[in-house]
């Protein structure tokens, strides 16, 4: 059997079986869920035996040492599986839930009802527990999913695969609910993404070129973000301790996350107070600091910035610091340079800080926090299939209702139109 043939297969599963999965009772969902959790338990030596497979072959492949650190599943990472499949089951349904119910002058009631997707493509790199991850959340919100991993984990995906396989059939739901890709042909992407008859969203997890590749040639929605080049803003009206301490996280509580603080803006009046204090606490941490001419003066150590390093994704300890006038240039500067990901103003300006949350064109904007919080756990979503910066179905992290979408409904008792 050819990709392609193969592929439109396995859609035409998927579609045949969202059918199934979108009618069945959030019971048999959870069912499916603690089954699976249960499988994936008994499971282990399997799964080790299968990732031992996919270590070994990314050893001899030459694959990077923090590739081949996402590719280990460890005993705790299993354990974080079964624990996320605990929490996901444990979540409200929102599939069905009818809100903005409103009764007309016709006396009919008008509503709208939360639907899934239908079908979710999910592709993605490198870690195996993204597999049972995106899966837990696909049918949970009432969705059938088909999950192209990496060709790096294809032995501890297709072991995943068949616990995921036994869950589904225990709780009655089809098998093909979640189906992995078990071809490591990149054909199978490109088919994947080019199939709306059986596909209704994609959503690519990984590196920058797989998005900007799966965003261009793909023919159904899709559901992204390209780069996390995060702000925040030391505002004139900052307390100097919080902006310190805000600053510092942002940048150095972990580095290669989409959310982590790749500019820092300081508003003048603040700069001389502000930037040795910090400077210092970001030497402790080995953070390489690139400063724009008015930051080079205060902070001579700086390296000059260049005008690429305003729109640069470090995913490491480097940090852009540019002075800027006041909150007009800030909003700007995010504006023309930032990723709508995630900003933050630090301010004990009511006004100021209401006129950042308007403004700034950003997925998530913050007053007074760390740009690390923007993430589904931490908005209370229970977990997150990604992080969007579109504008349209769903911005910023992705749980269970941007997995939805929205039908009307109407009630009436026998009303016709006059």
């Amino acid at each position: 059997m050819n990709v392609d043939q193969y592929m439109r297969e396995l859609g035409a599963a998927a579609r045949g079986a969202s059918r199934l999965v979108a009618a069945s009772p959030t019971a048999v969902r959870n069912r499916a869920l603690l089954a699976t959790r249960e499988v994936l338990d008994g499971a282990r030596t399997r799964l080790a035996q299968a990732n031992a497979q996919d270590l070994e072959r990314g050893r001899a492949g030459g694959l990077a040492a923090p590739l081949m650190d996402r590719l280990e599943l460890s005993p705790a990472r299993i354990d974080a599986m079964l624990e996320g499949l605990a929490q996901v089951a444990a979540l409200p349904d929102p599939v069905g839930s009818i809100s903005h119910l409103n009764t007309m002058p016709s006396g009919i009631q008008v509503g709208r009802m939360r639907v899934p997707l239908g079908v979710i493509g999910i592709i993605y790199e490198s870690r195996p527990n993204v597999t049972v991850e995106a899966a837990s959340l696909c049918l949970k919100s009432g969705n059938a999913a088909i999950l192209r991993g990496g060709s790096e984990a294809l032995a501890s995906n297709c072991a995943i695969a068949e616990c995921l396989a036994e869950g589904l059939r225990s709780a009655g739901l089809p098998e093909s609910a979640v189906q992995v890709v078990t071809t490591a042909d990149r054909d199978a992407v490109g088919q994947l993404i080019s199939m709306p008859e059986y596909v209704d969203v994609i959503v690519p997890r990984g590196g920058k070129g797989l998005i900007e590749r799966i965003s261009a040639q793909a023919r159904v929605p899709v559901i992204k973000h390209l780069d996390g080049v995060c702000h925040v803003y030391i505002d004139d009206a900052a307390d100097g301790d919080m902006a310190q301490a805000i600053a510092v996280n942002a940048k150095t509580q972990r580095y290669g996350t989409c959310n982590t603080m790749e500019t820092l803006l300081v508003a003048a009046s603040r700069a001389a107070d502000v930037l040795p204090r910090l400077a210092a606490a970001y030497g402790t941490a080995g953070v390489e600091l690139r400063g724009c001419a008015r930051t080079l003066e205060i902070l001579p150590e700086a390296i000059p910035a260049t005008e690429q390093d305003w729109r640069e994704e470090y995913l490491g300890p480097v940090l852009a610091i540019r002075v800027v006038s006041g909150l007009d240039e800030a909003i700007a500067h995010i504006n023309t340079y930032g990723s709508q990901h995630t900003d933050s103003i630090v301010t004990r300006d009511h006004g100021r800080a209401m006129r950042f949350l308007r403004e700034v064109d950003s997925s998530s904007v913050m007053v007074n926090a760390s740009t690390r919080f923007a993430d589904g756990f931490e908005y209370g979503l229970g977990a997150e299939i990604g992080i969007s910066t579109d504008k349209l179905h769903a911005r910023g992290p992705v749980g269970l209702e941007g997995l939805t979408s929205q039908k009307y409904v109407v009630l009436g008792e026998g009303q016709v139109r006059s």
